[in-house]
């Protein structure tokens, strides 16, 4: 008998429970057990915040001995595998979650698997590579509604997504038209091809092939990882994939968008597909056109790296640009912390800027903080529960521990955070015909009018992995 059969055989006999539909039932006070794909870089904050939400890791698993030793020294205890079959094989028994914290080419792979284990998945953003592995995901989460999933855009769980669909629904800036979204950052290797072309010495502390997991194997290149695998557009999504999540999430909540009509990528820089196309360009803007529930029309513009340079400031208030630093300076970052991200929402009566996070740094333009606006009680009143959990980066983790344990559901699962990760996917797709506007086919899931952005919807994967 397992953990999870003891449990429930409990139940049946009468000792007190909680239910919700999950694949576990639990006691008031029971201990959620988690594995961990992946505990190097990114996924130790994840670690450290569902541990400080109560989960317990029984397993850690990492392809890379030295980016991983840091977490396995803080748990001396707990088992370590480099290969996560093998874990999920050996404490099978002992697993009720799993945290992914790979990098993109894996997520689908592992969360499908995990799910059809029986296991509750928090995963790393983006959910995917590719728009069709996202179908699949979506898919084995239908196929297993009793089981929790969350994607880390952890700002929906902020009370400031919720401020800001409140002021929205509520009319403080009008009618909403358009919206304009920045990402500084620059994944890029344009300058590091010919790096490839070199002979590269394995390190002793990696398994290089079982990193490459289930992409067509390539010789071993130090300018893959870590870290900068988001680069290359075998491993991952550019900035618009890594980002877009956070960054477009209070409109995606808002509005309930799902796939746009119309994508359209503007290259900046000398970046072309056909030279180039193994890493990304300087900077990208992505146009995606959509449809209001209302059935008016709606721009929804991204801009990452150089392109950052373009973003239009809201007219009216242009005779004061101290509101508008340069989107990479020492201002900005300051005014975000240390975050030079953020958007600009267009009403038909205002316009609304917000930062990096779940709308946090929410303001309605000129000067009007969330913090002014609180002390002058001119706040809508609230219509979304916030959800409890101390701090907003302890929030997400609390959320998933709650959801797992038979409280509510999760705000960003896989059916929601999936819309906005196969978004961002089209604009990823677009770029292989860029400067072009591409119309979507509802019906056949597909562009109507580019064989290679089409041709970027799916990638290639190998057998067995």
């Amino acid at each position: 008998m397992n953990r999870r059969e003891f449990i429930k055989g409990a139940a049946s006999f009468g000792f007190p429970m909680i239910f919700s539909g999950c694949a576990t039932a639990y006691r008031a006070n029971e201990t959620v057990q988690m594995v961990a794909i992946g505990c190097g870089g990114r996924p130790c904050a994840d670690i450290n915040g569902l541990e400080g939400a109560g989960a317990k890791f029984v397993g850690l698993c990492d392809v890379d001995l030295k980016r991983s030793d840091g977490m396995r020294a803080k748990h001396p205890g707990v088992k370590f595998y480099t290969h996560y079959r093998k874990m999920l094989d050996a404490l099978d028994r002992d697993i009720d979650a799993v945290l992914i914290g790979t990098p993109d080419h894996w997520h689908a792979t592992m969360a499908i698997e995990c799910l059809r284990r029986g296991k509750h998945v928090q995963c790393e953003k983006p959910l995917c590579q590719s728009f069709h592995e996202m179908d699949a995901m979506l898919a084995a989460a239908k196929e297993n509604p009793h089981l929790v999933t969350q994607a880390m855009n952890q700002g929906h769980a902020y009370d400031t997504i919720r401020d800001f669909r409140e002021w929205i629904e509520a009319g403080l800036i009008g009618d909403v038209t358009e919206a304009h979204i920045w990402c500084p950052a620059k994944y890029t290797y344009m300058d590091k091809l010919d790096e490839l072309k070199k002979s590269w010495e394995i390190p002793a502390t990696l398994d290089w092939e079982q990193w490459q997991g289930p992409v067509p194997h390539r010789s071993y290149c130090p300018k893959y990882l870590p870290g900068v695998w988001r680069f290359w557009t075998m491993y991952g999504c550019n900035t618009l994939g890594d980002w877009s999540c956070h960054l477009m999430d209070p409109i995606f909540w808002t509005f309930g968008f799902g796939l746009p009509i119309s994508v359209k990528a503007e290259v900046f820089g000398a970046w072309r597909p056909e030279i180039h196309g193994e890493t990304f360009p300087e900077g990208v803007k992505t146009t995606f056109i959509y449809q209001k529930p209302d059935g008016k029309p709606f721009k929804f513009v991204w801009y990452d790296g150089i392109a950052c340079k373009t973003v239009p400031k809201p007219e009216q208030y242009l005779d004061d640009m101290s509101l508008f630093p340069p989107y990479d300076s020492k201002e900005a970052r300051a005014k975000r912390d240390g975050m030079c991200n953020g958007a600009f929402v267009y009403g038909t009566k205002g316009v609304i800027e917000y930062g990096h996070h779940g709308a946090n740094y929410l303001r309605l333009l000129p000067d009007r903080t969330l913090e002014k606006m609180r002390a002058d009680n001119a706040c809508p009143k609230q219509k979304y529960a916030r959800i409890p959990g101390g701090s907003p980066n302890e929030k997400p983790f609390a959320e998933f521990v709650r959801a797992v344990k038979g409280g509510p559901k999760v705000g960003s699962d896989f059916a929601y955070a999936g819309a906005m990760t196969q978004c961002s996917l089209l604009g990823v797709a677009a770029l292989f015909d860029p400067n072009r506007e591409l119309q979507w086919d509802f019906a056949n899931r597909r562009f109507k009018n580019s064989s290679a952005a089409n041709a970027r919807l799916a990638l290639p994967r190998l057998q067995g992995w």
